[in-house]
């Protein structure tokens, strides 16, 4: 098969998992160890975190400046993978429609299923839901096959009193889906009802971001499909990491369970390989 041939059949393998009512746990991978392991557990499709791929660059996540390490990461990612990929893109690095959708096309040139894409601007701003919605535009326009997360970050940045925020969020929902949007996002939401109002207006697949303590079958019942663990993950990991040098330092016990070198080398090396 053609790349072109591998890059259409992952798009259409990662919109199948989408079904409202069934959610699917998405983890998100900020290097190719950790994506390979991931999707070496059993995943059925693995994303990356902006915030993971970001930091371990010394970057600052939001701030647009990490289009080249996130571009770089699915070219190494996506070849080892046999589960499809998706790349949280932040809000695509720029304001002009025409540069995100370059950036989209590079992404589905070397086989990757899906982009998350938000509305959040550095500084914590919004985009309009108008420009939101020209640049979803401009992506799928040129990219048909890729499956496009619009996100919004009402909720993750609080804007905006309840229920105004609500009513705001499900607006910007329309007008991304109307653009081409093959799925939603809408980090930060946690109330049931409100996840209910929003997945009886919004035909396209309801995405959530992990908490701890959620129920992937309340969720379920309330129409969701997707749910992200984000960057967590990969903050976990950097905790205990920090309490594992800590610990050799005062002479106090390890945090439990690891991964050995000769199961990492594994991975790496190819044997291991999803």
């Amino acid at each position: 098969m053609t790349a072109a041939g591998q890059a259409v059949a992952a798009s259409q393998q990662f919109a199948a998992l989408h079904r409202r009512g069934e959610p699917f746990l998405l983890p998100n991978a900020w290097d190719v160890a950790s994506a390979v392991l991931l999707a070496n557990a059993g995943f059925p499709a693995v994303g990356t975190t902006s915030l993971g791929v970001t930091a371990a660059a010394g970057l600052i996540d939001g701030a647009g400046q990490g289009r080249a390490a996130v571009l770089d990461l699915a070219r190494r990612i996506v070849p080892r993978l046999i589960v499809p990929v998706t790349v949280d893109v932040e809000g695509g690095y720029s304001d002009d429609p025409g540069e995100v959708a370059a950036l989209a096309c590079e992404l589905a040139s070397v086989g990757t299923a899906g982009i998350n894409l938000e509305d959040a601007r550095p500084g914590g701003t919004l985009r309009s839901a108008a420009a939101q919605a020209r640049i979803i535009r401009a992506v799928t326009d040129v990219a048909p096959g890729l499956f496009v997360n619009a996100r919004t970050d009402t909720f993750w940045l609080g804007i905006g009193p309840e229920p105004g925020r609500l009513t705001d969020t499900i607006g910007r929902l329309l007008a991304y889906a109307d653009a081409g949007a093959s799925g939603v996002f809408v980090p930060g939401l946690a109330d049931l009802q409100a996840v209910d109002t929003i997945t009886a207006r919004i035909p396209q697949p309801l995405n959530l971001l992990w908490q701890p303590g959620a129920s992937l079958a309340e969720l379920g019942q309330a129409g969701v499909a997707r749910v992200s663990t984000g960057s967590a993950p990969y903050r976990r990991a950097l905790a205990a990491g920090l309490a594992t040098a800590v610990a050799a330092r005062d002479g106090s016990p390890p945090p439990a369970g690891d991964i050995t070198y000769a199961e990492l080398v594994a991975v790496l090396d190819g044997s291991g390989a999803a």
